[in-house]
């Protein structure tokens, strides 16, 4: 029997797909029959199909619309999908995305649909938010997430994170219900194959790649930079993103002018995979200053093409960086031990050469297709047994 899967999240999608989009979908259609609802990249709804059936929602500005957008067209969207197309499991990207994805549950159930829900983390879903902007009513958001958040966690069948530290969260906020591990998608032969081609000169180009939030620490590692410049003058820092903080970008841009370091640090903005493979190739140092991460998974990435990394010792990262062989770990928000770890780098790339070549082999251990195949794999063999008993009901039902 063909299982039939519901995707239910925030992510945006353009017609046809991004390669990495491609690739992923390409790989879990071998699972089953696949929808997917999410966002639009403009203001337009689109449905198409490329390996899944897609479902896109308009994708607004303010997020208080795009909010909205989840919570009522999320529900009637997913119910259309159960009861048109025969949906029996919906997949969450989040405890809040959750909520949309438990009411369609809670629907179906009063019409005698027997649908399985997976709720997934990929974050810190009860202080992120917080940490990356400033969040006007902040009490009352704090309360309508942790209701949501609850809902979801409570009408959940299984959970899954991508983390110990998520998994750790899922476990206080939910526990005893049955939670399956396994890596965020990431398109890993990308980057192995960028790092294959490696470059042998060292240049001084420090790396930071990750949206523009305070979350990421980015002000950090400029003050840091602001440090080693007089002392390294060919190094540069190059970071790359989307300026998803406007007021936070701008407030970079003034403190990178205040030092005079224009011509040393430079903005981009986001790129697909494979420029990004080579600018991480390219460079003698990957950052990720985080203050949370989930699993920082930009940091395998950057592993993958044989860059050493350095990361604050937060979240899923410390499962990834093993400290002094394949990177460094920091104190989050330390600019003195994150500047002297990047000293080191500079001062060492002999050494430096050799971490990068150590992380690459576990990013290639760690990270593949096949092992998020097998994770979600895992996740809908689990549901199978609800599934085959709901179809037996209705074969009976029916005679």
């Amino acid at each position: 029997m063909e299982i039939k899967v519901c995707f239910l999240g925030s992510a945006r999608y353009e017609q046809p797909l991004d390669a990495t989009s491609e690739k992923k979908f390409r790989a879990l259609k071998s699972l089953g029959k696949l929808f997917v609802i999410g966002f639009s990249q403009d203001l337009c709804t689109r449905t198409f199909t490329e390996h899944a059936h897609f479902y896109l929602m308009p994708q607004c500005r303010l997020s208080v619309i795009r909010y909205a957008e989840m919570f009522v067209l999320g529900p009637l969207l997913a119910c259309w999908l159960i009861f048109r197309h025969g949906v029996q499991v919906l997949v969450a990207q989040s405890p809040y995305e959750g909520f949309a994805a438990a009411l369609a549950k809670k629907i179906a159930g009063w019409l005698g649909y027997r649908i399985v829900l997976v709720v997934e983390s990929h974050g810190d879903f009860e202080e992120s938010l917080f940490l990356q902007r400033r969040v006007a009513l902040a009490g009352l958001y704090r309360f309508l997430m942790r209701h949501a958040a609850r809902f979801s966690l409570t009408h959940a069948d299984s959970l899954r994170a991508i983390s110990n530290s998520t998994k750790l969260q899922l476990e206080r906020q939910s526990p005893g219900k049955p939670i399956v591990r396994f890596p965020a998608w990431t398109d890993i032969e990308v980057f192995l194959q960028a790092g294959g081609s490696r470059e042998q000169n060292f240049p001084q180009s420090i790396l930071y790649a990750g949206v523009l939030t305070p979350l990421k620490g980015v002000h950090h590692l400029i003050n840091a930079f602001v440090g080693l410049a007089q002392e390294f003058p060919q190094a540069r820092l190059v970071l790359v993103g989307h300026e998803e903080n406007k007021s936070y970008a701008a407030q970079l841009k003034e403190q990178v002018k205040r030092f005079g370091l224009d011509e040393r640090v430079q903005f981009i903005g986001v790129m697909p995979q494979v420029e990004l493979a080579l600018w991480m190739r390219k460079a003698c140092v990957f950052v990720l200053p985080s203050v949370s991460e989930g699993l920082g998974r930009v940091v395998v990435e950057a592993m993958a093409t044989g860059t050493p990394v350095i990361g604050s010792n937060v979240g899923g990262i410390p499962e990834i960086v093993e400290d002094g062989s394949t990177g460094f770990l920091v104190p989050p928000a330390d600019q003195k031990a994150l500047a002297e770890k990047i000293r080191w780098i500079l001062n060492n790339p002999e050494e430096a050469r050799e971490m990068g070549s150590r992380a690459r082999l576990f990013a290639a251990h760690l990270f593949s297709t096949e092992t998020y195949v097998k994770g979600y794999g895992q996740i809908f063999e689990a549901a199978q047994p609800s599934i085959e008993q709901e179809e037996q009901k209705h074969a009976a039902s029916s005679l």
